[in-house]
């Protein structure tokens, strides 16, 4: 991986709808200088003149983290909020994007179909443009876990940047399906940035009776009822839930404003567990250190998950 940072070569927009507030919203990606980050600017709060003003910009970084209900929001000192970042965060990584200024017009990213492929075809649309900048990588030296009612989720040393998960469901669809995405193989677009969010369909139903969800539909998530999936054209990987649930791990990791070097495993684990294994990680000192190089990641093979098994 290059060890120069990186930002967009031009700028590139789109629109579409929130999931939960189902309000429609324009979302335009800027390059940016180096050590930027991937910043947010609320544009539909101040006048065009005061977009680089601290009340409308939201760094994305955990410590900004105010709500893991359904998705990562985040939250500046102002008060001002930009909900469900996680799929347009895990494509920034996948890209290996990392400076980015991120204008929307109003509180909540647009779901486009319920996975980060768009924001993958805007970022190439756009290009990637190399600065004269190193990278900085955080490279996890001590492993670290965090538990939570049958869940967990951790990072451990490892030379690369890999990705394990496993889910459990009580229905014939999804059952038992693990998975693991090393991050050397760069094949984020094809293996990880297409899997869709998914859901239930009493759950939606819940969801949209208590104001949340409103945007949620057969175009941007898979949707389960019963043992069935409702989308008619089905999925679009046997394993496409786990996939999706790596996705969520990438963008909320994000985060924690740099790559990380080491391996992450969660085992039923969401968006709540993925922030407090950053708190947890950066709140012990020996757990990590920041790096100026990635090696090269170890072949999936020498690693011990399951890829892909169900039960």
């Amino acid at each position: 991986m290059d060890n120069c940072q990186t930002t967009l070569r031009n700028r590139i927009g789109c629109s579409g709808i929130g999931l939960h507030t189902g309000q429609q919203v324009r979302l335009t990606i800027f390059p940016a200088a180096a050590g930027t980050g991937i910043v947010f600017r609320r544009v539909d709060l101040c006048a065009p003149a005061d977009v680089n003003n601290d009340a409308v910009r939201v760094p994305a970084h955990y410590e900004n983290v105010s709500s893991t209900q359904l998705g990562s929001t985040l939250r500046n000192e102002a008060g001002v909020t930009v909900a469900t970042v996680e799929h347009l965060m895990s494509a920034f990584s996948g890209c290996g994007i990392d400076n980015a200024l991120v204008d929307i017009d109003g509180p909540e990213l647009p779901v486009l179909d319920g996975s980060a492929a768009p924001f993958v075809m805007l970022l190439e649309c756009a290009g990637i443009a190399k600065l004269p900048v190193p990278r900085r990588f955080i490279r996890v030296l001590e492993t670290v876990r965090v538990e939570e009612e049958g869940k967990s989720a951790s990072l451990s040393p490892c030379d690369g940047a890999v990705f394990g998960f496993e889910i459990d469901f009580d229905c014939a669809v999804i059952g038992r399906q693990s998975y693991l995405y090393d991050a050397g193989t760069q094949a984020y677009k094809t293996e990880i940035a297409p899997a869709r969010t998914f859901g239930f369909l009493h759950e939606v139903e819940h969801l949209q009776s208590v104001g949340l969800a409103r945007g949620g539909s057969l175009q941007n998530a898979v949707v389960l009822d019963g043992n069935g999936v409702l989308n008619t054209e089905g999925l679009r990987f046997e394993d496409e839930f786990v996939r999706h649930k790596i996705l969520d791990a990438i963008g909320d990791l994000y985060l924690s404003g740099a790559r990380i070097i080491g391996r992450f495993d969660g085992y039923r684990a969401g968006h709540g567990l993925h922030y407090k294994l950053l708190q947890a990680l950066f709140a012990n000192p020996v757990a990590w250190e920041y790096s100026d190089g990635l090696a090269p990641a170890l072949p999936v093979s020498t690693l011990p998950l399951r890829r892909a098994a169900r039960g």
